[in-house]
């Protein structure tokens, strides 16, 4: 939790903001401005969860509850493998009648206490007292007793198997696709027994598996307090205990979470900001440290397990994986290439890994612990590529990686949520360059598409015309020019679905006729997946992020680019929110029909830039930041899945966004900050300046990049990678001239 005690401010990693006025306050660590309660309560969705962990560490841990207003807690947590997933393996500690143990004890609970790297909690029912510790691979608990009473531990794996040596207790959780989650755990006061337990039974014996498979420690009403120390592993049960020993033996507590500490002060220091309100702070560092929670690093002493082979792996770099790259290509990998440019050439370098290991040549969408579950639609790891490529990471294999993204899209189908081969609706979108739309009442025939995800026929068209720009560019850079051109002539075929007549991507049958009727809010059933996906039409409008130019052509010129643009923030729901989200669960956050809440909308704000008025640019993104991103239990509006949207945050508090991954071009926005300077790591430093600043001073005035005068509401990687200083001059009044200039449009394919 957020401490209240004044500090001087720390900046991390060589970083010193002079000349700012805040200098002057008191101020907290990085990692004590982070809330992980932020967003864990929202209108409809699940957004974020209070996770204990390091940077992109294996070990990862969270109360297991309903949700946040659960007011009773599944045991103790162990591990879990998934941003979204139950724990693997529970902790219960209990005094009381032996008749009363189960598998998994519910707790109510008392004054908890989380932060990135610490838990406590009272068990006020059980009168214990619970403090955690944790590190990348291994953790602590300390249980200290409130009763004179003998007391007990149950252990438990929810479908695995569970082994007492004597010593520790070890065993497995099995996941999925033959994925299994290792535990060594070892008391450090021995047990007076150990026991088997089986539907709320006791019973003698040193091994127990299927499920719910548990045992039990017993203690004697003299023990105050119980000690545990644990490791986890992808590997076997030895490599869990190795985990241990490395990470946390003989270690208290107070040196585990004092090493963690130093870890998150680490990697949040990557970026120091000062300015802006507390509570600003405390919602920046809460956001970014929400984008160090994926993917995460599995590599055990030089060794993992891959479960898109089945195979333990030896390598000398490590390997990463639980990255739902539909989520967090937009923002979270242009800030990991931003700010730690070495660990996303090994993420990057993992994709292509598993492309290899995977029996089919196929860049993973969707990568997790238990290999690529093939998530929603497109896959936009291609553009995660070039995006690196393009701002000069070079330790991965664009080679092997541009053959795994072109397969891909050429030799699996395009349907969402399926990993099987091309079919018929993908030899029909090679020849046609969309994909068809079934008609109200139509019944499904293509096999491949999932029956509730159904085809996503405009999402998909226009998501795999951005994958095609992203291979065109990727074949350039190898000089394959065949490839470049066929793909660069692909990445136009979301004209194909564009209807003039009332500015929408409108979809089609396999004749070629647009549908009609038609509700651009509401046809398409649940989550509009029949068309478009979570999200409507008005959504879906600007979902050509690589070639904004030609989508303002196509929308008749610049004037009728920003009506529109307007009319999607002014637009009424349609129907009550009752019914509105009934169908659209996903489309929160609403300001009009635009939704904060969903990632297709993430860009759409600084599309004001491209159009000449960025001020709206302005006006928006610190409207929205404000509205939706708050340092409280309802602080994110949506679909947080776990750092994606959080990145945008980020970005857009610094006061800049890649709108289009692929492309080395970031779009300015509204810094909340007076200044902010963030480390390249490259020993480079890259500085927001907000000159005149003041909170309600939200507009660009005039601005300086580099000590050169600045008209454009963009600027290129190129321009920062080797440091850099942005002087953004603010006023509380827009001026409107500023980069309202036509070349002050970001560079697009076909401008």
């Amino acid at each position: 939790m957020i401490k209240n005690s004044a500090k001087v401010l720390v900046l991390l990693g060589g970083l010193f903001l002079g000349g700012c006025s805040s200098l002057k306050e008191t101020a907290l660590k990085p990692v004590e401005y982070v809330n992980p309660y932020m967003g864990n309560i929202s209108h409809l969705l699940v957004p974020t969860y209070p996770t204990m962990h390091l940077p992109n560490a294996m070990l990862r841990v969270y109360p297991e509850r309903e949700d946040y207003t659960g007011v009773r807690l599944k045991g103790l947590p162990v591990a879990v493998t998934s941003h979204r997933g139950s724990s693997a393996f529970s902790l219960s500690p209990f005094q009381g009648p032996k008749t009363e143990l189960k598998s998994v004890i519910r707790y109510s609970y008392d004054r908890e206490k989380i932060t990135p790297y610490s838990y406590y909690v009272y068990l006020d029912e059980q009168e214990m007292d619970v403090r955690f510790g944790l590190s990348g691979q291994a953790a602590v608990y300390e249980i200290n007793f409130g009763r004179q009473e003998d007391s007990y531990l149950v252990v438990s794996s929810r479908q695995g198997e569970l082994k007492w040596d004597g010593n520790a207790l070890s065993g497995y959780q099995e996941l999925a696709n033959n994925t299994r989650i290792y535990v060594y755990l070892q008391p450090e006061t021995q047990p007076l027994n150990v026991s088997v337990l089986r539907g709320g039974q006791l019973s003698a014996g040193t091994s127990t598996q299927g499920q719910e498979a548990s045992m039990v420690m017993e203690f004697p009403a003299a023990q105050k307090s119980l000690k545990l120390r644990y490791g986890i592993s992808f590997i076997d049960a030895a490599q869990a205990q190795r985990n241990m020993v490395r990470e946390v033996a003989g270690k208290s507590i107070a040196q585990v979470q004092t090493a963690a500490e130093k870890r998150w002060n680490e990697a949040l220091g990557k970026i120091a900001v000062a300015g802006g309100t507390p509570d600003e702070r405390r919602v920046f560092y809460t956001s970014l440290y929400r984008t160090f929670e994926r993917p995460v690093n599995i590599s055990e002493d030089g060794r993992y397990f891959s479960a898109f082979d089945g195979k333990v792996h030896e390598s000398d770099r490590d390997f990463y994986t639980d990255d739902w790259i539909w989520d967090s290509y937009r923002a979270h990998h242009p800030l990991n290439v931003l700010i730690d440019p070495a660990k996303e050439e090994d993420i990057l370098n993992s994709f292509v890994l598993m492309a290899q290991q995977m029996n089919q040549f196929w860049l993973p969408t969707f990568p997790e612990i238990t290999g690529d579950s093939r998530r929603m639609n497109s896959n936009h790891g291609v553009a995660t590529l070039l995006d690196a490529w393009q701002k000069g990471l070079r330790n991965f294999d664009l080679t092997a990686g541009y053959q795994a993204s072109r397969n891909a899209i050429m030799e699996k189908t395009l349907a969402p949520w399926s990993a099987a081969p091309a079919g018929e609706l993908d030899r029909f979108y090679q020849r046609k360059g969309y994909i068809p739309a079934l008609r109200p009442g139509e019944k499904e025939y293509i096999p491949e598409v999932n029956s509730f995800e159904r085809r996503q026929a405009i999402a998909v068209t226009l998501g795999t015309a951005y994958d095609q720009w992203a291979l065109s560019e990727m074949a350039d850079e190898l000089g394959n020019a065949a490839d470049a051109k066929f793909f660069r002539e692909k990445s136009y075929n979301y004209r194909h679905l564009f209807n003039k007549e009332t500015g929408f991507f409108h979809p089609k049958d396999s004749a070629g006729n647009f549908i009609m009727p038609f509700d651009y809010k509401f046809s398409g059933g649940m989550g509009a997946r029949d068309y478009y996906g979570e999200n409507n039409a008005w959504t879906y409008q600007w979902d050509v992020q690589h070639n904004v130019a030609d989508l303002i052509s196509l929308m008749g010129g610049r004037q009728n680019f920003l009506q529109n643009l307007d009319q999607l923030f002014e637009e009424p729901l349609g129907r009550s929110k009752f019914s509105f989200y009934a169908q659209l669960p996903d489309q929160t956050g609403n300001v009009g029909q635009f939704s904060m809440a969903n990632e297709p909308s993430l860009h759409i704000p600084y599309l004001y830039n491209y159009a000449g008025q960025p001020w709206k640019t302005q006006k928006m993104i610190r409207f929205l930041v404000d509205t939706w991103f708050r340092n409280d239990l309802m602080g994110v509006p949506g679909d947080e899945d776990g750092g994606g949207m959080s990145a945008f945050v980020v970005f857009s508090q610094l006061g800049f966004y890649p709108v289009t991954p692929g492309m080395p071009v970031y779009n300015i926005g509204s810094p909340v900050f007076e200044k902010a300077v963030v480390n390249l790591g490259n020993g480079k430093e890259f500085s927001i300046i907000a000159k005149n600043y003041d909170p309600e001073n939200k507009y660009i005035q005039s601005a300086r990049l580099n000590g050169q005068d600045w008209n454009k509401p963009w600027f290129s990687h190129q321009d920062i990678m080797n440091g850099g200083v942005l002087e953004l001059t603010m006023g509380v009044k827009p001026n409107k001239n500023w980069g309202a200039a036509v070349e002050a449009a970001p560079p697009s394919l076909g401008k």
